[in-house]
């Protein structure tokens, strides 16, 4: 475009110029976020691939070692571990890639993690795509190990590559886009359509569905030949037996039910369960499960013996003790545990009690900015942002009950200079003050606090004929101001401490009160 002659509006047009460009390069930290949490995702479903490719490679080892299935395992077991090797010779490949792309992006070690820039535009384009002496090109070279590991995967077996061939996660083929078909360049398009002008953390992203790719791609090569040889046989390695109740509290009628069994439900452990010498029958998953009906109220304990066959076959055996207590039947009860109001700004503790326990309990407190928690069985913490009134409604199954509460002020704190709120007091004891302190007496809750933020002191009489001393003071302490007036007070002086403010629940306050001393 053409340019005005006139220098002020050169000037903005080539301003504007500028914040064009600059917008059109900004990667919000959004997107930046976006691309790191798939990131995040990929390594994690990378992670599960290569747990299963591990535990498919144990049954093969498995099967060389069982006479019925050698001879198959020892054809196939090569070709697995082929398949493990190309894998990982480009999954390494990949892996220096990511840690030179960083490096490109200014690299460095900062608390002890990684730091690079993130939303880098060129260093994806100079890595991957750009030819020498401009860049690296390294674009070209990924491509062919990803087409070599391919070919060379499928080649290790004709019928593999039937079998898999059609649906192998690696796919090589160039994006669509928009772009005029004129301007496709094979690899170099290839390389150009992922990671030109994309920001570091993409291009990483990218390496990792690369990654993840070959993972799933080994995964399917590893499963099919172990397939040749026999269905995958899950290798347990560690056992964990359990025995429970449906309920740990229960009223006179109620049924209790008790499961128990191994961790992974499996028949082939062959459990055996009794519960107090009684042989409980599995269910089709491989779990017993007992009932009883709760009698008379109490404490009870159920001894449950669990016994199973490990996969060396030994015999292991777990010994549990199921408790539960059947109460007896009662009321709802909800009660405020130190009055029967709920304080602005304090943790307001709030007992709810039922006849089914606990657990069968159920508590909303709502209100104007109020808000509950529980604390632990039976007891809740209510906190009120507001003063009115907070409504309480609780069930325990059987039992309803709705109550209101209301919720009010804390009460304003006594406000004191050396323990005094006024009356007579030395001039020397008076002027070794540091200043004025404000505490809640024979409050119901322990520990309520109030800070003083601000208050006026007025000084009259003796020393101050001609005018009296004001100061405005802010915080607890004396300031520079006060303590100058106060180095004049004497006997027959007249202080006034007036306009206290604190803070504390409920937020900030300027107390009804004020302290007056008359020095002597």
């Amino acid at each position: 475009m053409s340019l005005p002659k006139e220098p002020r509006q050169k000037m903005i047009n080539i301003m504007y110029l500028v914040l064009t460009a600059l917008l059109a390069l900004n990667v919000s930290s959004e997107i930046l976020n976006a691309f790191k949490t798939v990131d995040r995702s990929l390594a994690t479903a990378s992670g599960i691939a290569e747990q299963k490719n591990s535990d498919i490679f144990k049954s093969f080892q498995k099967k060389i070692e069982d006479p019925k299935t050698k001879e198959k395992a020892e054809i196939w077991l090569p070709k697995a571990q082929k398949a493990k090797a190309l894998a990982d010779e480009v999954y390494n490949y990949i892996d220096a890639l990511k840690a030179e792309l960083k490096k490109e992006s200014d690299l460095k070690m900062k608390d002890g993690k990684e730091d690079f820039r993130e939303d880098d535009l060129d260093a994806g384009t100079r890595l991957l795509v750009e030819s020498a002496p401009s860049g690296k090109g390294k674009g070209k070279e990924l491509y062919n190990k990803l087409k070599n590991f391919r070919d060379q995967l499928l080649a290790i077996d004709e019928t593999l590559a039937k079998e898999i061939g059609p649906t192998l996660p690696l796919d090589l083929h160039i994006p669509k886009t928009n772009a005029d078909p004129k301007d496709e360049k094979g690899i170099e398009e290839w390389a150009y359509s992922y990671f030109h002008m994309t920001p570091t953390v993409a291009g990483l992203t990218m390496l990792s569905k690369f990654q993840n790719d070959i993972k799933n791609s080994e995964a399917q090569a590893v499963e099919y030949c172990h397939k040749e040889i026999g269905e995958v046989e899950i290798i347990y390695d560690a056992f964990s037996a359990f025995a429970q109740s449906s309920t740990q509290y229960a009223m006179p009628g109620e049924q209790l039910v008790i499961t128990a069994g191994i961790g992974a439900f499996s028949k082939a452990a062959k459990p055996t369960v009794s519960i107090d010498g009684a042989i409980v029958p599995l269910k089709d998953d491989g779990s017993a499960e007992y009932k009883l009906t709760a009698g008379s109220s109490g404490s009870f304990t159920k001894k449950v013996h669990i016994s199973y066959l490990k996969p060396d076959g030994t015999t292991a055996s777990v010994d549990k003790d199921v408790k539960y207590t059947v109460g007896v039947a009662s009321g709802l009860v909800v009660s405020t545990d130190k009055t029967r109001v709920f304080y602005q700004g304090l943790e307001n503790p709030l007992s709810i009690t039922g006849g089914g326990g606990d657990e069968k309990v159920s508590v909303s407190v709502e209100g104007n900015g109020v808000s509950s928690r529980k604390a632990g069985a039976g007891q809740y913490i209510v906190t009120c942002q507001n003063t009115g009134i907070a409504t309480v409604t609780a069930s325990d199954g059987k039992n309803n009950q709705k109550i209101t509460i209301p919720i009010k002020r804390v009460p304003s704190p006594i406000a004191a200079v050396g323990g005094k709120s006024g009356g007579p007091i030395g001039a020397n004891v008076f002027r070794v003050q540091k200043g004025v302190a404000a505490e809640l007496k024979d409050f119901v809750f322990e520990g309520v606090k109030f800070d003083v933020i601000s208050f006026t002191l007025f000084c009259t009489g003796k020393g101050f004929e001609e005018n009296p001393g004001i100061a405005e003071v802010t915080g607890p302490y004396f300031s520079a101001e006060a303590q100058a007036l106060i180095k004049r007070c004497q006997p027959g002086t007249t202080v006034v401490i007036d306009e206290i403010k604190v803070n504390g629940p409920g937020g900030t306050r300027v107390l009804d009160q004020n302290i007056s001393f008359t020095l002597q």
